[in-house]
């Protein structure tokens, strides 16, 4: 590594900077204020502070699934920053994946990238090195929040449904914890699978705020946290809860019907972005492959690597563009 120049581990490490960057962006999920005003509603009542206890409860449960190994588990609760959001989101898919194999994972992922590209394509170091911990990092990223996602999606398109059947369960006199329970009982996973865990707390002593929160949590979608934040207020302030969530619920589906009509509205252009972004990679590869020992001095060249770091970065910063522009909250 010592013929590399310094201009391209800077070229190197701002171009893996950049997507990094590029990539948080894309993960976050573009609800921080009704985050916040989620937080605010559940730290009021006793119900937050009971959740609390019991996140705690299962934060600890989960410390000790992290690892088979001791040695590794003592290793994660010092080195990971934040596990606890990221058993958040491994337990959003539903699948008992324990943090320690995504870890482990995570190195496989790199070590191959390492290997393929710095041994069987023979990149210099430093891009071998960048592309390693973007893909160690980000290909079981990717995976994880695309089973979450799909499992979520499938809980949203359930969720209207759930609803309608806890309004029929209150205006026939059932109280609010029978009608989640038929919910569990009666209602196919994902959204069945919690509302038994709703059902299942409530029924060894936990508070339903607690249960409902600590599902909001796991879940983290908005559509959920309506229902808990209206439940919420309703309890505080009285009312017909038959009606409000009667209400919610044909809120939910306009909600779901706005996001597919902007999602067709949108697919021209996100069809062009996947387009436009795919072909100066088909083209670089596709003339690797067709004239071997044209690209080399791309990759040795300091010039090479500055124009390369800088079309990525270019090329990052457009989809970010165009990802804000076809993708909102409602």
């Amino acid at each position: 590594m010592a013929d590399i120049p310094l201009l391209a581990w800077l070229v190197g490490g701002g171009a893996f900077l950049t997507i990094l960057l590029i990539g948080l962006a894309f993960s976050g999920d573009g609800d921080r204020d009704l985050k916040r005003r989620v937080a605010r509603v559940g730290a009021e009542g006793q119900g937050a502070r009971r959740a609390g206890t019991a996140k705690a409860a299962s934060s600890l449960r989960l410390d000790q699934q992290d690892s088979a190994f001791p040695l590794l588990n003592r290793l994660i609760k010092a080195a990971v920053p934040n596990p606890e959001r990221i058993r958040d989101r491994l337990a959003r898919t539903g699948r008992r994946i324990p943090l320690g194999q995504y870890l482990a994972a995570n190195a496989v992922a790199g070590g191959v990238a390492w290997l393929a590209l710095g041994v069987v394509a023979g990149f210099p170091a430093a891009l071998s090195l960048a592309g390693a911990v973007i893909v160690g990092v980000g290909a079981p990223h990717l995976v994880v929040k695309r089973l979450g996602d799909r499992r979520v999606a499938l809980f949203i398109g359930q969720f209207p449904d759930a609803i309608d059947l806890i309004v029929r369960g209150l205006r026939s006199g059932l109280p609010v914890t029978e009608s989640i329970s038929a919910v569990a009982r009666e209602v196919p996973d994902p959204l069945g699978a919690e509302f038994r865990r709703i059902a299942d707390g409530v029924r060894v002593g936990q508070s339903l705020d607690a249960a409902m929160w600590e599902v909001a949590r796991r879940i983290d979608t908005p559509e959920f946290r309506f229902l808990v934040i209206a439940m919420a207020i309703q309890r505080e302030t009285g009312g017909n809860l038959a009606e409000t969530l009667g209400n919610l619920s044909d809120l939910l589906r306009k909600r779901r019907q706005m996001k597919l009509k902007i999602s067709a509205l949108s697919a021209e252009a996100r069809a062009s972005a996947y387009i436009v972004g795919a072909l100066p990679f088909i083209a670089f590869f596709g003339m690797a492959a067709t004239v071997p020992g044209y690209t080399d001095t791309f990759f040795h060249d300091p010039r090479g690597l500055l124009m390369g770091g800088a079309a990525l970065g270019m090329i990052a910063i457009g989809g970010l563009v165009m990802y804000k522009m076809v993708n909102f909250d409602l």
